[in-house]
């Protein structure tokens, strides 16, 4: 391979980093009040605070808590014995591809926002669980890019009856977010490994 075409080469998988680091972004201003209100709005206009009471409380405090920057969210799962669809949806009984049905259509649109999941894992034993605890049987850590584009995903959703799907596959659910102590998971330093290979690889040919 000539020089020309290596250094192009270079420069061209520096480019592709330089987008995706701006694609994965990180950092932003804290959403506004205008920006809240706006979203509880439309989550009231949606009805889901009507499926679940504590929604919009919950979210109200979320963004309160924003300061801008990346987060981790916890999803702790409990799937229904039977989805619990509407009567005139016909979807089956399985909470498990309800939720399916709701990842499909969720997981573009976290994407297209910068925000990736970064751990889902199903459980697989029982070790210690205190009496009167709730029997998880899926957990799943997503990555938001940021509070603004949680609210920009969520919004994008909310009207296309995909909400639908999640309620029907979930009996209980705990989410909250988490700041690392300790992790091994480098979304960034992962993409930059993967480039280099892609170019020593090319270099070689």
């Amino acid at each position: 391979m000539s020089m020309a075409i290596s250094m192009i080469g270079l420069l061209a998988l520096v480019a592709v980093y330089a987008i995706f680091l701006f694609w994965y972004g990180g950092r932003t201003s804290p959403v506004s009040t205008a920006e809240v209100q706006a979203f509880l709005g439309l989550v009231r206009q949606q009805g889901l605070d009507r499926d679940d009471p504590e929604l919009y409380a919950s979210l109200e405090k979320l963004l309160a808590q924003d300061d801008g920057r990346e987060f981790l969210m916890l999803n702790l799962i409990h799937y229904r014995d039977k989805a619990a669809y509407p009567p005139d949806m016909n979807f089956g009984d399985s909470a498990v591809a309800a939720d399916r049905r709701y990842a499909r259509a969720f997981f573009p649109w976290l994407l297209r926002y910068g925000n990736v999941p970064v751990f889902i894992a199903r459980r697989s034993g029982s070790f210690i669980e205190p009496a009167n605890v709730e029997h998880w049987h899926v957990v799943a850590m997503i990555r938001y890019r940021s509070r603004r584009d949680f609210i920009r995903s969520v919004s994008a959703v909310v009207d296309k009856q995909i909400m639908v799907h999640k309620w029907a596959a979930i009996e209980t659910t705990h989410v909250f977010p988490v700041r690392p102590i300790l992790s091994f998971i480098a979304v960034r330093l992962v993409v930059a490994i993967l480039l280099t290979v892609v170019a020593l690889i090319a270099w070689n040919l």
